[in-house]
C-alpha cells in the first residue's frame, strides 16, 4: 500500500474517534464502605467483557471525579489541591483522556494500546487500562524536589478509590508497573513535565 494512501487512511481512522459524553455518575447505592474495604483485593484474571458507559462514568468519578462542583474539588485529595493527575483511559478501540469537569472522554489516540500498558498477559485481556499521568507543571506551590513524591502519593489515593469502587461493583482490578513508558509518551504526545506514574487494569473477573 502506498505510504500516502496509508497516511490518509490512518488520519481518517483517527478522525472517527469522537469524544464520548458519559452519563451522570451514580453517586448513591453500592456496598457500605466497611464491606468494600473487607472485599478490596487485587485481581489479575479478567473477562474480555467490556464495561458500558455508565460503569465507566461511575468508575472515573469514583477515581478522581468532581464531588463538589461549586469549587471543582475532587473525590481524591491532591497536594495543595493541584489536581495534577490525569487519567488516560485505554480501551479496545482507542485512548481517551478523562475530562472530569465535562464528564467526558476526549480522544487521544486511535487503536488498541492496552498491550503497551504493561508486560503482563492480563493487560491484553482487561477491557480497561487506566494510566495515571502527573502534570508536574500544575504543582506550582511545591518545591521542585517534592513534586514527584506528591504525584506518586496522589496517584495512590486515586488508585485506592478505584480499588474500593471495584470492590463495591463486583469488578476486578490491579495496579501494575508499565515497563517501557516511552512508546506511550510518544503516541500520546506528552510534554516533558508530564510523567506516567502507574497503570491499573479494570474489568469483570474471569469466570472459574
Amino acid at each position: 500500500m502506498p505510504a500516502v494512501l496509508l497516511a490518509v487512511l490512518v488520519s481518517q481512522a483517527a478522525a472517527e474517534l469522537q469524544p464520548r459524553v458519559l452519563p451522570a455518575p451514580h453517586i448513591d447505592g453500592g456496598k457500605p464502605l466497611m464491606q468494600a474495604l473487607a472485599e478490596r483485593q487485587s485481581g489479575r484474571e479478567f473477562s474480555q467483557k467490556a464495561l458500558d458507559l455508565q460503569q465507566l462514568s461511575d468508575l472515573l468519578w469514583a477515581a478522581f471525579g468532581i464531588n463538589r462542583p461549586v469549587i471543582d474539588h475532587r473525590t481524591a485529595p491532591s497536594a495543595m489541591n493541584s489536581q495534577e493527575i490525569d487519567i488516560y483511559v485505554v480501551l479496545a478501540d482507542g485512548v481517551f483522556l478523562y475530562n472530569a469537569k465535562e464528564n467526558r472522554l476526549d480522544p487521544i489516540a486511535e487503536g488498541d494500546m492496552r498491550a503497551k500498558t504493561g508486560g503482563q498477559d492480563f493487560v491484553k485481556v482487561a477491557p480497561v487500562a487506566l494510566v495515571f499521568v502527573a502534570d508536574l507543571a500544575r504543582l506550582v506551590k511545591a518545591k521542585p524536589e517534592s513534586k514527584e513524591p506528591y504525584a506518586w502519593a496522589d496517584t495512590g489515593s486515586i488508585s485506592q478509590n478505584v480499588y474500593l469502587w471495584c470492590a463495591s461493583a463486583g469488578l476486578a482490578t490491579v495496579v501494575h508497573e508499565l515497563g517501557e513508558r516511552q512508546p506511550l509518551v510518544d503516541a500520546w504526545k506528552l510534554r516533558p513535565e508530564q510523567r506516567i506514574t502507574l497503570a491499573q487494569a479494570v474489568g469483570y473477573p474471569a469466570k472459574k
